[in-house]
Formats: structure tokens, sequence, C-alpha cells
């Protein structure tokens, strides 16, 4: 379930709300009690760790390591700027 930043527009309140994303947004305020509350829009971030996840579990060997500078571009089909180069 995704977790939603707001923030009150009447007195400055802050606070995270963990929604489902078919939950309508909240309105009121738990601080003033106005119905002044307004989604924020931030970055969610997470980060995979620990073992069971492909990079660490499922390659072997040299595939192991994460893409190099000096690897062939994602898209390979030599149709975008990248690849030209």
């Amino acid at each position: 379930m995704p977790i939603y930043e707001y923030q009150c527009q009447e007195c400055g309140h802050e606070l995270e709300a963990m929604q489902k994303m078919s939950d309508a947004a909240l309105v009121d305020c738990p601080s003033c009690g106005k119905p002044e509350l307004k989604k924020l829009i931030s970055a969610a971030g997470f980060r995979l760790k620990g073992g069971g996840w492909y990079e660490t579990d499922f390659k072997t060997g040299q595939k192991k390591n994460v893409a190099k500078a000096d690897t062939a571009p994602a898209c390979g089909t030599g149709s975008c700027p990248a690849c030209a180069d």
C-alpha cells in the first residue's frame, strides 16, 4: 500500500497516510480540523535489500556484476542516439 504525504494549506501541518490507491484523498486536517489537506507530490523510494532478488540469487559468474559504463546501450537496437556512439 502506498504512503501518501499531505499538508494542510491552513496551518501547515504535514502528515503521512498509508492508503489504498482506490481510497479517496484525505481532506480534513487532524491538527486544525479544517478541510484544507492537499496531497503532496513526492518521489517514492525503496531499496530491495537482502537475498531473494534476481541480482543476488539467480545470476551466475560475471553476470552478477552491475552494468558498467563500457557496456552496450540498454536498447541495443541501433536506432537511438546512444547506439550511434
